[in-house]
């Protein structure tokens, strides 16, 4: 697989269009060197905000930027849209799935992995069709459709002892994401849809915080 380019010198192979990928392309702009960043997605997307995506604060193409256009005037820079399905140390070279279909090997001579983090439901995988982590673009959408929905349903009930039910939020983990989604969520409760609703009142809605540890934020001296 040959790799266009504008400039000469060593390959180097960046897996991963996040926060971590960007920096180290970008850090090799004056290097004499050919840089191909390879990601599962054709953009970047700056997670930090999902939790307003999932709150219906922002829409999801405010947070997102095509990779393509980020690096347009870093001449040294291919980008290339696949995932990495082998690695071979000894020959230098990977495996590229490319929009389903197994390119052939490609060479390298310095490769980076930064793919980064996922949620951790610890051993629990059935719990991911009912607590959608927040990871990606479509993590908020489907979060802010649930929130939504939530306060439909409520609407549309007959019983007012439902609505209590319908209307708790439970969040599960009191990290950064966790505390922010929290407040999002009650910033919205309170404000946007206070007025919008007849037979309930959104105000009333329960955000429940889980936390495993003594204290929210734990890494965090505050």
């Amino acid at each position: 697989m040959e790799i266009p380019t504008n400039t000469d010198g060593p390959l180097v192979v960046v897996v991963g269009g996040g926060f971590g990928g960007l920096a180290v392309v970008r850090s090799l702009a004056r290097a004499k060197a050919r840089v191909l960043l390879i990601s599962k997605s054709n953009h970047f997307l700056f997670q930090p905000l999902l939790y307003q995506v999932a709150t219906s604060m922002l829409g999801p193409v405010d947070i997102i930027t095509p990779l393509r256009q980020m690096f347009s005037q870093q001449r040294n820079v291919t980008v290339g849209l696949g995932e990495v399905v082998g690695v071979d140390l000894s020959t230098r070279h990977i495996l590229l799935d490319y929009l389903n279909h197994r390119a052939e090997p490609l060479n390298f001579d310095y490769l980076v992995f930064a793919t980064g983090a996922s949620h951790n439901y610890f051993g629990h995988e059935e719990f991911a069709p009912f607590a959608p982590g927040l990871k990606e673009a479509i993590n908020a959408t489907t979060i802010r459709d649930r929130i939504l929905l939530a306060f439909e349903f409520a609407e549309m009930e007959d019983d007012p002892d439902k609505h209590r039910d319908l209307l708790t939020f439970v969040l599960v983990g009191g990290g950064p994401t966790g505390v922010e989604l929290a407040g999002a969520i009650a910033e919205l409760r309170r404000y946007t849809l206070s007025s919008d609703f007849r037979r309930v009142k959104p105000q009333t809605a329960r955000i429940i915080l889980v936390q495993s540890g003594p204290r929210i934020l734990p890494f965090m001296k505050i």
